[in-house]
């Protein structure tokens, strides 16, 4: 399964980071960070369609992306019109860099979310450093222990979270622990499909929690759909990466939304 060869490759990267920077070194970096985060939950608790423009290079489901405007561009544009920026991170499937997102730190005021395959405390540290505002953790790839570590970590250093699930007994797990933000994914992360119904199906379940949608928005007519169900934002990637003008299109699901 394609999540299964994600992590594989993110490990065997992790291996090699901590080779030239320690555990140890990447802790006490974060620790002495005076920065203090802008609040990620905020952006999407207010009133309103919240959008989170994402910054990707590729996706496994998608390729690489017909980007037509630069970086530089792309942050104005968002600045403009979106509430939050996810970056990805991950080297091997997204071409992804931590290098983008403390790029965009120096172009945006926004709350940016680092957007990879956490299982490690090392990451959660590293988030920090880079100087992200919160984290994606993903309920199929993390074990309730390790769950509750990471997300507790992240807290301790000022960092929201978005907990990412896609069915039931993942939603069910993340109302347990009381988390503050909830990501339903409309992409299986195994099969890589899209289904927009899964958000519909699972808001019903959750109440008094943060709830964004992911993956999936391509037209007005989606933006419609994920109404109905009540959410508080949008995760947006595709879509906004290859528009030719983000801001606009942002703008205009805001209005629709």
């Amino acid at each position: 399964m394609i999540l299964d060869d994600i992590v594989k490759a993110k490990k065997i990267r992790l291996e090699e980071q901590i080779k030239h920077i320690s555990l140890e070194d990447m802790k006490k970096e974060a620790l002495k960070s005076d920065r203090v985060s802008v609040s990620f939950y905020d952006a999407l608790k207010k009133k309103g369609l919240s959008i989170i423009g994402e910054f990707k290079k590729a996706s496994p489901s998608h390729g690489t992306m017909a980007n037509k405007i630069d970086l530089i561009k792309r942050i104005d544009c968002y600045n403009e019109a979106v509430d939050a920026i996810s970056c990805l991170t991950e080297e091997d499937y997204f071409n992804g860099s931590v290098d983008y997102l403390k790029q965009i730190r120096t172009m945006t005021s926004l709350p940016i979310i680092r957007k990879d395959f956490i299982f490690t405390e090392y990451q959660v540290y590293e988030a920090k450093v880079i100087e992200a505002d919160a984290i994606l953790l993903i309920a199929a790839i993390l074990d309730d222990a390790t769950f509750k570590k990471l997300y507790d970590l992240a807290y301790q250093l000022g960092l929201d979270v978005l907990c990412e699930v896609h069915d039931e007994w993942e939603l069910n797990r993340m109302i347990q622990f009381g988390v503050k933000i909830i990501g339903i994914n409309n992409r299986n992360l195994k099969t890589f499909e899209v289904a927009l119904d899964t958000t519909k199906r699972l808001a019903a379940m959750v109440k008094d929690t943060v709830l964004v949608s992911e993956s999936g928005v391509l037209h007005d007519e989606d933006i419609k759909i994920l109404k109905e169900s009540h959410v508080d934002a949008l995760l947006i990637g595709t879509a906004l990466m290859e528009a030719d003008d983000p801001k606009a299109l942002a703008l205009r699901w805001k209005q629709i939304g």
